[in-house]
């Protein structure tokens, strides 16, 4: 969340510029490339950290059943963290972009949808159609975040394609006046 709150501070400042030309543009290109790369990087260390869970789980219990039900939950957990940091980075992207409509849509939807699929899940648990267990759980909230990182970065690269076609439009209006 931290990176997300970043670039919300550093997106507006290149994303305002007055002048709306090919610099702007691949400013705003670099930045977006930049908070991805840092997105990426935290997702790395966060998935090296959960990694790290079954050489560390014995000395929080000796109980089997537990640590057999906590290893379950790595591969969701782990694939949650490692895209977290390029939802928070793209969400935090798109904040600073004042794209705020399209964030208030896809929210709305999610609003219905997640809740929609886990009473589902819990449906197919009570009736013994699914066996649903933590690990069940953090891959349906990976499925999420996977879905979330995909419309982020795919809305980005469309405000990118804006931002690139109006900086050429600039660029030839420019030239006309001279």
């Amino acid at each position: 969340d931290a990176l997300s709150q970043v670039a919300q501070s550093f997106v507006p400042a290149v994303f305002e510029a007055k002048e709306r030309g090919a610099e702007r543009a691949v400013a705003l290109r670099r930045t977006i490339g930049n908070f991805r790369k840092v997105g990426v990087g935290f997702g790395g260390v966060l998935l090296g950290l959960t990694a790290c869970i079954p050489l560390i789980g014995r000395y929080f219990t000796t109980d089997s059943i537990v640590l057999d039900r906590v290893n379950g939950a790595i591969p969701g957990l782990g694939l949650f963290l490692l895209l977290h940091g390029l939802v928070c980075g793209g969400e935090g992207t798109l904040l600073g972009q004042k794209d705020l409509k399209f964030l208030r849509n896809m929210y709305a939807i999610f609003f219905f949808t997640v809740p929609a699929y886990m009473l589902r899940l819990k449906h197919r648990a009570l009736t013994g159609a699914q066996t649903v267990g933590i690990g069940t759980m953090w891959s349906a909230f990976s499925v999420y975040n996977l879905i979330r990182t995909l419309v982020w970065h795919l809305r980005l690269a469309q405000l990118q394609r804006r931002a690139e076609r109006g900086a050429s439009v600039h660029e030839e209006e420019e030239q006309d006046d001279r």
